[in-house]
């Protein structure tokens, strides 16, 4: 296991809990960041000048033997946003795929989302689009695949609660209510760290109920 992780989106909704994670348990971070947005990164990272629409401008800074994690994508996801995800979504993934092959990176982490779904169509092809840029990259890889991620700003979907209880007890709905159940950010960041820390050889894909089922140890100001 590489202690070296290298993050594009580190200063998002995901990037800024799980970096805190990653330092104390002993890793050494970095983290893409626009040039001047440095001081939005957490302490203890190092910021990676670049745009994370273009691999070129980081790929130099990234350890050969460094975990990559893309967390890249637009905030707050909705149809209206289609354009967005084929414009930041689908070509930050790539960009990080080539930079993370020229770099010979050994283990890529990546962000997908659930599927099949009904809902959020253009948002899950633009993603199971970037899962296949991955596969064809030939890097061993941990895709997670999350429904909804509850957390500060994220939690008008706790009103669902009791209708995916009863989804997932009653037998015509349970599969698909398990795979795209509600997961919060603090489960999220305890897959993360699995992930990260027991690389995948070939491509593992972490579905909702394994990412409700991580256990890692996260700091005790994790929502």
């Amino acid at each position: 296991m590489s202690n070296s992780v290298f993050i594009a989106g580190g200063t998002g909704y995901m990037g800024r809990s799980l970096i805190p994670v990653l330092i104390e348990r002993g890793h050494t971070v970095y983290a893409v960041v626009r040039p001047g947005s440095e001081r939005k990164l957490t302490p203890g990272a190092t910021a990676v000048p670049g745009d994370v629409l273009d691999g070129s401008t980081y790929k130099s800074a990234i350890p050969p033997d460094a975990t990559f994690v893309q967390l890249v994508g637009v905030p707050h996801p909705s149809p209206s946003k289609a354009a967005q995800f084929r414009a930041v979504d689908l070509v930050s993934a790539q960009a990080a795929v080539a930079a993370a092959q020229a770099a010979g990176v050994c283990h890529f982490v990546y962000v997908s989302v659930a599927h099949p779904a009904p809902a959020m169509k253009a948002y899950v092809q633009v993603r199971m689009e970037c899962e296949e840029s991955i596969r064809r990259s030939g890097m061993n890889a941990t895709i997670l695949r999350p429904w909804y991620v509850l957390g500060p700003g994220h939690l008008w979907p706790y009103l669902l609660v009791p209708g995916y209880w009863l989804c997932e007890r009653l037998p015509a709905t349970r599969e698909g209510a398990l795979r795209l159940g509600l997961v919060t950010l603090k489960q999220m960041v305890c897959a993360l760290v699995a992930a990260i820390e027991a690389p995948a050889d070939g491509i593992q894909i972490v579905d909702v109920p394994a990412i409700r089922a991580s256990r890692r140890p996260v700091l005790e100001s994790q929502p």
